[in-house]
């Protein structure tokens, strides 16, 4: 089965990415182009026509190459066929003769870790969830909205070094999106966060930092910016700030193409996933 997706189809696999997940066809070809890069779109095809995408952004995690499986979609009319099955059953052997270990993705709602825990792939991943209060502290110093693409490749690398690592182009793609979507980074010389203002909260979507202590230090700094009385805190379950607060929520998943090997402090999170 010819899987990978020619050049030419991308305006039709970009238009059915705004019919399944919305926003602009401008923002499609983006992540066709960009986010994915040529090779590696997939797609699936009936009298010639493109019926199913599968982006498999390169990615690293431990050591090994791999892929993170985004855009996920089927043309409403062929839904229910096992059309997208057969196009992950082909990339994954595609993927797997390139030398790849691994793919790893997110579901998008509950429903999905089931279809595709049948296809091969067992959670990974997860995340701690918690919220906190932060008090006023008018000493607070940080600097915002300093994080580049480099950077927060390189912050991932110091704070993260078991994360699945996206290529230079895919944190260009990730941090261009975040920030356009109204987020904020905040970062001192012991840890940064990434996070979202609404109402009289911030929500962090990413927060390292050397000690609790040091993580206090930036959610302190980032109310004296917002104003924000309180913080919720996504983190990576095996994170070790704030220990033994929040409650663990499924998030990733994976799926091994050899031997499996250990993701238990594995982490992954801000992968356009927009969550």
């Amino acid at each position: 089965m010819d899987c990978v997706a020619r050049r030419e189809e991308f305006p039709t696999l970009a238009k059915l990415f705004v019919d399944s997940f919305g926003g602009t066809e401008q923002f499609a070809m983006s992540v066709l182009e960009n986010f994915a890069g040529e090779g590696n779109v997939f797609a699936a095809r009936q009298a010639g026509a493109c019926t199913a995408l599968l982006c498999a952004v390169p990615v690293t995690l431990c050591g090994r190459k791999g892929a993170y499986y985004y855009g996920l979609t089927t043309r409403p009319d062929q839904r229910g066929a096992g059309v997208m099955t057969t196009l992950m059953d082909a990339a994954g052997q595609e993927l797997a003769h390139r030398g790849a270990a691994f793919a790893a993705l997110i579901p998008a709602n509950a429903p999905l870790f089931d279809f595709y825990a049948k296809r091969g792939f067992e959670k990974a991943f997860s995340k701690r969830v918690l919220r906190r209060p932060v008090r006023n502290n008018l000493w607070a110093q940080a600097e915002f909205d300093t994080v580049t693409a480099k950077g927060l490749q390189q912050l991932r690398r110091k704070y993260a070094p078991n994360a699945v690592e996206l290529n230079a182009a895919g944190y260009t793609a990730v941090l261009t999106d975040l920030y356009s979507l109204g987020i904020t980074s905040v970062c001192t010389d012991e840890g940064y966060g990434l996070f979202f203002k609404k109402g009289n909260e911030m929500r962090f979507v990413e927060l390292f930092a050397e000690s609790d202590r040091a993580a206090v230090a930036l959610l302190e700094a980032a109310r004296q910016k917002t104003s924000a009385e309180d913080a919720v805190l996504e983190l990576g379950e095996s994170q070790l700030l704030f220990l033994g607060e929040g409650a663990a929520r499924d998030y990733g998943m994976i799926r091994f193409f050899d031997q499996p090997f250990d993701v238990r402090d594995a982490y992954m999170r801000l992968m356009l996933d927009d969550e």
